[in-house]
């Protein structure tokens, strides 16, 4: 947290998706992540893999992530879930970031916090592999997105106005970055700039391909 509290009333923060945000997840990591997602539905739900990967697209659209739908329909335990489903034994193989995208990232003026969905110990994991670790200023994981012993991840808004409560920001200094459609209009919703890090819905402030448009 920034040592004066009135740079930290005036100081632009960016709330930053982890995955397809900082790094491209669509490489390596989302399908085998998909897949198993896929597996564990299977598994637990008792489906062929073409029913569960139609239940897995359906959730994520419906709710805006997976993990959701498998909690609210289906009361599957979340930690089982997120650690069935984010474990890579070969993860730094899978990760790329480009060198110019981490030297933006490091000129980008304001402070800045990861807002992922992914569990800590992935996310830590992807920021240092990928040498982004020492560029932010904090993590806010899935585990952090609790409210009342509920888990309430992105699209929550309830979550995201608890988040900025617990840090003390307002909406109107906070700038999130993300690839998820329904995330960025939860976000707006509640009076944060959204700003869409691949393909940009109508409904987002703009449309960025990479760091450096934002740290220019």
């Amino acid at each position: 947290m920034p040592r004066n509290p009135a740079c930290a009333a005036s100081q632009t923060v960016w709330l930053l998706d982890l995955d397809n945000t900082l790094h491209d997840a669509s490489w390596r990591v989302f399908p085998l992540m998909n897949a198993q997602m896929t597996a564990f539905i299977e598994r637990h739900l008792g489906v062929e893999r073409a029913e569960a990967n139609r239940i897995r697209a359906h959730f994520w659209q419906r709710y805006g992530a997976t993990l959701l739908g498998l909690m609210h329909e289906h009361g599957v335990d979340a930690a089982q879930f997120l650690r069935e489903t984010h474990d890579f034994p070969h993860l730094p193989r899978m990760l790329r970031c480009d060198g110019s995208e981490r030297a933006a990232l490091a000129r980008l003026p304001g402070r800045k916090l990861v807002l992922t969905n992914a569990p800590r110990n992935y996310a830590r994991r992807v920021l240092k592999t990928l040498k982004l670790w020492p560029l932010v200023d904090g993590l806010i994981a899935v585990e952090d997105m609790g409210m009342f012993h509920k888990l309430r991840p992105k699209p929550d808004a309830r979550m995201l106005r608890h988040v900025l409560a617990r840090h003390r920001l307002r909406p109107a200094q906070c700038v999130l970055v993300e690839d998820t459609p329904g995330h960025l209009q939860a976000a707006r919703r509640i009076g944060l700039r959204a700003i869409c890090r691949w393909n940009a819905p109508a409904c987002t402030d703009g449309r960025i391909s990479s760091p450096r448009a934002y740290a220019a």
